[in-house]
This record gives structure tokens, C-alpha cells and sequence, in this order.
């Protein structure tokens, strides 16, 4: 029987999506306008660290930089600087840019045209992290001890200049070649350092490699031809997401930690009980030795994730990672106050530019940290900026969602009848169908019929409908 042929691209006009969300792209007219005249508010007061030897790490081509790193290893452990974009500064509270920023809660990203937060002239120019430019930061000091745990820390304004700007892939070959920029030399031993105690807190990470859509490289930009491929996470990704994380756990100890408790968090329920008691009965069905007294987040990190019987068990654990969400601090302490997948209390403030949250949430350490008292359009605004970002999230998981449903339609639709190679993620049930996880093109679909969990075997694609965004496949294949 025919496998398939190698499928590497297909036409796609995600125009449909964005309609489809109501999403606009372009900016009003007068928040542009302030955008494009935005003058810092505290340029007279600031640090002057320009003298610190920042970098920042973000993916190929991004302009939007939200931070700037420099981390050295010192006779007790370790100083972190982390220099985060000061959007607050820049953007009048009761302005229209304010306004409409709120209306839009983060950025939106489509494989063609990103819908940014904020115009481009601000994120991706006069506010941007880019390098050899004086910036206008909220900087963090962090110092850590020989275990990478945080004993001071605060954050003040500050100008900043960061010195280049660097890409994750790059970062692993410099790190794989014993090369890496003076800046972040101490990285690799700081990140794995972090992540052991990410572990001993309960974190559960996942490490699936991520499944993406990108421009065919033999586009010509008028065809608009796309293709899926999968971006493997390498161990730069994990040490630089480690520097965010403890920022963020920073920050939530200095809303929580004052008399008068003032903070936006973001927050995820402990996960149920009998989801880990199922979790621990499809490991021991895959052959995967689990004892009691290992936590999840410490049997998913040592599996390999190539294998099958790992690819079926991070799936799984997705729904150990549910509920998450924004919470408002004030005063009383809410019912949770933890992050279950992080294993601590949480806040985002190192995305300014892409997220809402982070600017009122940096704010609120500012203060704190300055002894000054939180401004007034911060404490007025937290529950409009959480609902705001409840709003957005919702948004962007589901646009992601249906820009690789859209992608995985237009790729497949001309192979209707073919046979694929699959591994089988979750087997069916009372009310689902199975899923199945294709490696070349990389897709996740439904697959009817009982294939077994964990199992290598062939399918046959049945369906493939872009005008319902529908990818399904049969199993047996014959």
C-alpha cells in the first residue's frame, strides 16, 4: 500500500481567520499619532546603566524586544540584570492609546501579519529593546545565591542599551560550541540550575517540540504558499524562559509580600487528582516507570521526548495545565494565589509590549520598590486589565488553533486516500474519537476507528475540508 508523498506546502489566505475574530490590524488614526510622539515620562530621573552589557534573545526577525539580559556568576552566586521595556512610560493612562490597547488585551500572532498590542512605530521602534539604542527599561536586580534562588531583588527605571541582539538557535550553537556572548556566558548553568528548583516546587514543564506555520521558502509573496513544520525546543528556549519565570515569581513576592496587598497575578489551579491517577495508569499501560513519590513534572522530565510513550503523556498532561487565568490582589489574599504549573506565585512583567498585564503589574513593583504610592490609574484599571487579558488569552488560543486547522485542510486536501504514518496520542473514548499525531506533515487530528494509545501505526486520511477546517483519518489504513 502507498504511503504518502512528501508534502511540503500549500496556498492559505488566513485573511478568513482574522475576519472570522474580528481582529483589525490597523490602529486608529490618534493612538498612531501618539504612538509616533511618545516622549518618555520619566527621562529626567532614570539610572543611567547604559554601562551594563545587555542582549536580548527572541526568535529570527522578531523587532518587538521586550527585554534585555545580562547575567553574571559572582563569588556567591549570581547577579541578574533584566532590563523589560518601559510601556507605562511612554503611554498616557486616559489616552487613546491606552484605550485601544485595552480594547485588544495582547498582541495577536498570524502566520502572515501579526495584530499588534500597539503600533509597530512604538513596539518595534522608539520602545523596543533593539540594539546600540539608549531605552527607556524597567530594571530588575536579582541576586541569587550558588543555587540560583533568589536573596535580593527590586526593580527601578532605567536607561539601558543593549549591545545585540541574538536568536535562540544561535544561542544553542554558541552554548553547544563554548562560545556564548560574555553577557550570558553563565546561562546554561543558571538556567539548569533554575529548572531544578522549578522541579522541586512541584513545576510541571513540557518539552513537545511545537508546531508551527511558516512561509515556503520558494514563496514568491503573491501565491502565499505555507507549510507546517515542527521547532524542536532546544535547551536555550528553557534557560531563557527560566530568567522570565523568576522575574515573574520576583515580582509576585513584592505585590504579596507588602501590608497592603496590591497585585495582578496569573494564576492555575492545582491539578485534580484523578487526571494524575489517570496520567499514572496510561504511563503504566506505555511501560514508562513512574514511582509513587515522583511528582509529574519530574517523571515528564525525564522522559525522552522523541519517544512515542513521551509524546502521549506531555499530550496528556495539557489538561493538568487548565484553569489558568488573571487574578486581582487587593488587600485579601483570593482563594489561590499560585501558578500550579510554575510551583509558585506568578506575574507577567516581562512582556510589556505584547501583554496588557505586565504593565500594570511592573507598575505596581516600581512603586513598591521606589516606596512610592501605586499610582491611581494602576489601582482603577487592575480588574479592566485582568478581564482585558481573560479576554485576549481565550482569543489567541483559539486563532492558533484555527490557523493550523486552516493550514493542515489546505496541505492534506489534495491527498485525500493516502496513507500516512502516525503515532496515536489518545485513544478513543465514550465521546471523542481518537487523536493521532502525523510527523511529516507534522498534524494532530482525529482519527476514527480504536487505534492504541501509544501505538505506531497507519492511517488514511478520509476527510480534509478547509471550508470547515476538518482534517480527519481512519484506522486501520486498509
Amino acid at each position: 500500500m502507498e504511503l504518502h508523498q512528501r508534502i511540503v506546502s500549500a496556498p492559505v489566505d488566513f485573511g478568513v481567520v482574522r475576519t472570522e475574530f474580528g481582529l483589525a490590524s490597523e490602529y486608529p488614526a490618534e493612538a498612531v499619532s501618539e504612538a509616533r510622539d511618545a516622549v518618555d515620562a520619566f527621562a529626567g530621573s532614570r539610572a543611567d546603566r547604559t554601562d551594563i552589557p545587555f542582549v536580548t534573545i527572541d526568535p529570527p526577525g522578531a523587532l518587538d524586544l521586550d527585554q534585555a539580559l545580562y547575567l553574571e556568576r559572582t563569588s556567591s552566586g549570581f547577579l541578574l540584570r533584566y532590563a523589560i521595556a518601559d510601556v507605562a512610560a511612554v503611554i498616557a493612562p486616559d489616552g487613546p492609546l491606552a484605550r485601544e490597547s485595552h480594547a485588544r488585551g495582547e498582541t495577536f500572532y498570524l502566520p502572515d501579519l501579526n495584530v499588534p498590542l500597539h503600533p509597530t512605530v512604538l513596539s518595534e521602534g522608539s520602545a523596543s529593546l533593539l540594539p546600540d539604542q539608549d531605552r527607556p527599561a524597567a530594571l530588575w536586580t536579582i541576586e541569587c545565591d550558588e543555587a540560583g534562588e533568589p536573596q535580593r531583588f527590586s526593580v527601578e527605571r532605567a536607561l539601558v542599551r543593549s549591545r545585540a541582539r541574538l536568536d535562540y538557535a544561535a544561542v544553542q550553537a554558541d552554548a553547544d560550541a563554548g562560545r556564548l556572548h560574555p553577557s550570558i556566558a553563565a546561562l546554561p548553568e543558571f538556567g539548569r540550575l533554575r529548572i531544578e528548583a522549578g522541579l522541586d516546587r512541584g513545576a510541571i514543564g513540557l518539552r513537545l517540540p511545537e508546531q508551527t506555520v511558516v512561509r515556503d521558502e520558494h514563496d514568491d509573496g503573491v501565491t502565499r504558499n505555507w507549510q507546517l513544520v515542527l521547532e524542536p525546543r532546544t535547551a536555550a528556549d528553557d534557560w531563557n524562559e527560566q530568567v522570565s519565570l523568576l522575574t515573574g515569581i520576583c515580582a509576585a513576592r513584592i505585590m504579596l509580600d507588602d501590608g497592603d496587598r496590591l497585585g495582578l497575578l496569573r494564576t492555575m489551579p492545582a491539578p485534580q487528582q484523578p487526571a494524575i491517577d489517570s496520567m499514572r495508569r496510561t504511563a503504566a499501560a506505555l511501560g514508562v516507570h513512574w514511582p509513587a513519590e515522583v511528582s509529574v513534572g519530574r517523571m515528564l522530565a525525564g522522559l525522552d521526548p522523541t519517544t512515542p510513550a513521551a509524546l502521549v503523556l506531555m499530550s496528556e498532561a495539557t489538561g493538568l495545565l487548565r484553569g489558568a487565568t488573571y487574578t486581582v490582589v487587593d488587600g485579601e489574599l483570593p482563594n489561590i494565589v499560585q501558578h500550579s504549573g510554575i510551583g509558585a506565585p506568578y506575574a507577567h512583567v516581562t512582556a510589556p509590549l505584547r501583554r496588557l498585564a505586565d504593565r500594570y503589574a511592573t507598575e505596581i513593583c516600581l512603586a513598591r520598590c521606589a516606596g512610592t504610592p501605586v499610582p491611581r490609574w494602576v489601582r482603577t484599571g487592575l480588574a479592566e486589565a485582568a478581564e482585558a487579558m481573560r479576554r485576549g488569552d481565550g482569543v489567541a488560543g483559539k486563532l492558533e488553533r484555527a490557523c493550523l486547522d486552516l493550514t493542515e485542510s489546505m496541505v492534506l486536501a489534495s491527498r485525500v486516500g493516502s496513507v500516512f504514518r502516525a503515532v496515536v496520542v489518545r485513544e478513543a473514548n465514550g465521546s471523542r474519537p481518537a487523536e493521532i499525531f502525523v510527523a511529516d506533515p507534522p498534524v494532530v487530528a482525529k482519527c476514527v476507528g480504536s487505534p492504541p494509545e501509544g501505538w505506531r501505526v497507519r492511517v488514511r486520511l478520509v476527510e480534509s475540508e478547509p471550508a470547515t477546517r476538518t482534517v480527519t483519518f481512519a484506522f486501520p489504513a486498509d
